[in-house]
C-alpha cells in the first residue's frame, strides 16, 4: 500500500480533479446530444452498458495520460526539485522512488494509454501518439519558452474533445470549445502556481511567465487568460442553447477565478494553494456537475 501511495504521490493524483470534470462533460456532450439517443419514454437506456464501458475506457485514458505526464515531469526535473526547497521533499529527490522506476512507469502508462484509446475506437488510437506527444513534451518547454504555462493547458485541454471523440469517433465546434476554456482557465492558474518560483527559475535560467514580466505582470496574464476561459463558456453555452442549470454552473465556475485572484497578490503568495488547488477544484467539479444535469434535463436539445 506504502508503494501506491508514493506514486500516487508522485503524479499528485488528486490534481486529477482539474481536468477529470471537462472530461465528462464531453462523454455526456456526445452521450446526451441527439446524435446518439440511447432513450426511450419510459424504459431503461438502450445500451447502457455499452456507455459504462465506454466511461470506464475514457477515465482509465485520462488517468493513465495524466500519470505518465506527471511521472515523466518529476522524471525529467528531478535534477531541479533537489535544488529547490519548494520541491526537494517530492519523490524522487527524496530517495522514496528510482529515477529508472519513474520511468518504467512512465512507460508503462503510456502502453496503457494506447491500449485504451484502441479499445474506444480508431480515431482515439490514430491521435494517442499525438496526446502522448503534447502530455510529455510539456515537461520540456520551461528549459526554452516562457509559453510552458499554455502548453501545459493544451495537454489537459484534450480532456473535453478527447472524451468526446471517444464517444462519436468525430470533431465538433461545442467539445472544442470547452477545450479552449481549459486551455486558458490551465494556463492563468499555472501562472499564478509558478509565482512561487519566479526566483529560483531566474537563477536555473528556467522559462516562466513570472520570470519572464515579474509577479505583477504575469497576474495581469492570468487574469486576462481566465477572462478568456469564462469567455469561452459562455459562448458554448450560447451555441450549445444550454439551459439554466448550466448558467449557474458558470457563475460558480467564474465566481471561483474571481476569488482567487482576490488572494494572491504580488507581495504575498501565502495563499496560492488555497487559490490553485481548493479554487480551481470547485470551479470544475462544481462546473461539470451543473452542465451534465442540464444535459440530462434537456437530452434532445440542439
Amino acid at each position: 500500500m506504502s508503494t501506491i501511495k508514493n506514486y500516487l504521490s508522485l503524479v499528485k493524483f488528486s490534481h486529477t480533479i482539474f481536468a477529470m470534470p471537462f472530461a465528462m462533460i464531453g462523454f455526456f456532450l456526445a452521450v446526451l446530444r441527439p446524435a446518439i439517443q440511447w432513450q426511450t419514454a419510459g424504459s431503461t437506456p438502450a445500451g447502457w452498458q455499452q456507455w459504462l464501458l465506454k466511461l470506464a475506457l475514457v477515465i482509465a485514458c485520462m488517468v493513465t495520460a495524466r500519470s505518465a505526464a506527471m511521472g515523466f515531469n518529476r522524471y525529467l526535473d528531478r535534477h531541479f526539485d533537489a535544488l529547490n526547497p519548494r520541491t526537494a521533499i517530492r519523490e524522487i529527490p527524496a530517495g522514496i522512488i528510482s529515477a529508472d522506476n519513474a520511468l518504467w512507469f512512465v512507460i508503462a502508462n503510456c502502453m496503457l494509454f494506447v491500449v485504451f484509446a484502441g479499445l474506444l475506437n480508431s480515431l482515439c488510437l490514430v491521435l494517442s501518439p499525438l496526446a502522448l506527444f503534447v502530455v510529455l513534451g510539456y515537461s520540456y518547454t520551461k528549459r526554452f519558452t516562457a509559453l510552458c504555462h499554455i502548453i501545459l493547458g493544451i495537454g489537459l485541454s484534450l480532456a473535453p474533445i478527447g472524451a468526446y471523440i471517444a464517444v462519436t469517433n468525430r470533431f465538433d465546434l461545442l467539445p472544442l470549445l470547452f477545450s479552449f476554456a481549459v486551455v486558458c482557465w490551465v494556463s492563468g492558474f499555472d501562472i499564478i502556481y509558478a509565482m512561487q518560483d519566479e526566483e529560483f527559475d531566474r537563477h536555473q535560467q528556467l522559462h516562466s511567465i513570472p520570470a519572464a514580466l515579474g509577479k505583477s505582470r504575469a497576474l495581469r496574464v492570468s487574469e486576462f487568460l481566465h477572462l478568456l476561459s469564462t469567455t469561452f463558456v459562455v459562448v458554448a453555452g450560447i451555441m450549445g442553447a444550454f439551459g439554466w442549470w448550466y448558467w449557474i454552473g458558470v457563475a460558480v465556475f467564474a465566481g471561483m477565478l474571481v476569488y482567487q485572484h482576490s488572494i494572491v497578490k504580488p507581495n504575498d503568495l501565502s495563499r496560492v494553494n488555497i487559490a490553485f488547488m481548493t479554487a480551481n477544484g470547485i470551479a470544475s467539479v462544481v462546473f461539470a456537475v451543473f452542465v451534465i444535469i442540464d444535459l440530462f434535463r434537456q437530452p434532445l436539445s440542439v
